[in-house]
């Protein structure tokens, strides 16, 4: 397949890049970006690559050349954002052109939206998966491991760890002195309102809500709601009849600075680029008023880092499973998780290997739990680090 790389300029691209260049099946890859001379210059970091990889420039805001790239492509990566700008409208035009779609949105509302597509792909014959990254991604295929081993789903939560910022700045929220996209999601999706569900309903409610998690394996700890899509996804996928939620699992100091530019974000006195500059260079000002907050904020206590939990039935008996992903796994996965632009650029490349052979080449919009396979995905993953699969399931009956 001829692969459009759109938005590959910038590190999660590169990465994605980086594996799909080297998967059978993949012919040709265009490296694609607003930025022409970025482009180039990351094209020519794979010189040597077993397929040609070429560059162009592409601004997703120009229909018509948008339009002439994707028809050029059989499936296009997509790591374009902010989605809640361009991922409704980069995955109209590939279904216009009938285009393969791979993306890693980790907004629920263009998610929403882009799942509202699904009858237009089908009748293209388009497939499309939405949120195949890290979280979403990873996360919905942990769940979707820890929900076949029930018989029916009650709940379901996703997690992910969160970096606590210090007292000086943090250079992984800026760039070139300006806060950068994910610090302004972040700041987005941890303020106004976001989707959860709750009696097996989607619903909205403020985030940065906490939830109380006794895990198998005597885990036990308290992770807070942040507005990703999962909740979205495992709604329509597991059928959870009691709550579904993303969550953040954060110390009391982060929870409780975070709560608050939550709070000035909802009041109007900060937007989301101002807070997410206050995230990166927090003020003693700011720590000293978080300081009684982070004292009443419950912790994490012995949580995973990066885990999915369901709990269910099982052969008529309250049941719960824990999939989380070994930190001292053979394949080094720690490695994966130390850069967060590989840790979502290369699960998009693994999901588009099994739509080019065929596995999960599915018509229709689809978030990644209902058409990658997951064993399969896991077992490339470690394959990818050298190793075996690195998920691990734990379970035991409820109560116990």
């Amino acid at each position: 397949m001829k692969v459009l790389a759109l938005g590959a300029a910038g590190a999660m691209g590169a990465a994605a890049v980086e594996t799909a260049a080297t998967l059978l099946g993949v012919e040709h890859i265009v490296i694609a970006d607003r930025d022409g001379d970025a482009a180039a210059a990351t094209a020519r970091r794979f010189a040597a690559a077993r397929v040609p990889v070429a560059a162009r420039t592409v601004d997703v805001t120009d229909a018509a050349t948008l339009r002439d790239a994707l028809s050029r492509a059989d499936l296009v990566l997509n790591t374009v954002g902010p989605y809640y700008r361009f991922g409704r409208t980069v995955l109209s035009a590939a279904i216009d052109t009938g285009t393969h779609y791979l993306d890693i949105c980790d907004d629920w509302e263009p998610t929403l939206d882009m799942l509202g597509l699904d009858d237009a792909a089908r009748e293209a014959g388009v497939c499309a998966i939405v949120g195949m990254g890290a979280s979403p991604g990873i996360s919905n295929l942990l769940a979707a491991l820890a929900a076949a081993e029930l018989d029916t789903v009650h709940d379901a939560y996703t997690a992910w760890p969160v970096d606590v910022p210090g007292a000086g700045e943090d250079e992984s929220l800026l760039t070139g002195g300006q806060p950068t996209a994910a610090a302004v999601h972040w700041m987005r999706q941890s303020s106004g309102t976001i989707a959860a569900v709750t009696a097996g309903r989607l619903v909205s409610q403020r985030p940065l809500r906490p939830v109380e998690l006794t895990l198998p394996g005597g885990r036990h700890g308290t992770a807070y709601t942040v507005g990703h899509p999962e909740p979205i996804t495992l709604q329509r996928s597991l059928k959870p009849v009691g709550d579904a939620a993303n969550l953040m699992v954060v110390t009391p100091t982060t929870l409780a600075y975070l709560d608050m530019l939550r709070r000035d974000i909802d009041a109007g006195k900060l937007t989301d680029e101002a807070a997410a500059r206050e995230l990166a260079r927090p003020s003693l000002g700011r720590i000293a008023h978080s300081v009684p907050t982070a004292l009443r904020t419950r912790g994490p206590g012995n949580l995973p880092p990066f885990f999915a939990t369901v709990s269910g039935r099982r052969a008529g008996r309250e049941h719960r499973v824990l999939a989380h992903l070994d930190p001292n796994a053979a394949c080094g996965l720690d490695r994966l998780f130390a850069d967060m632009a590989r840790a979502t650029g290369i699960p998009l490349a693994l999901g588009m290997s099994q739509v080019i052979d065929g596995c999960a080449r599915r018509p229709g919009v689809h978030p990644p739990e209902a058409v990658i396979d997951a064993p399969r995905f896991f077992a490339d993953l470690g394959r990818e680090f050298g190793g075996a699969s690195p998920v691990v399931i734990e379970q035991e009956p409820a109560g116990q």
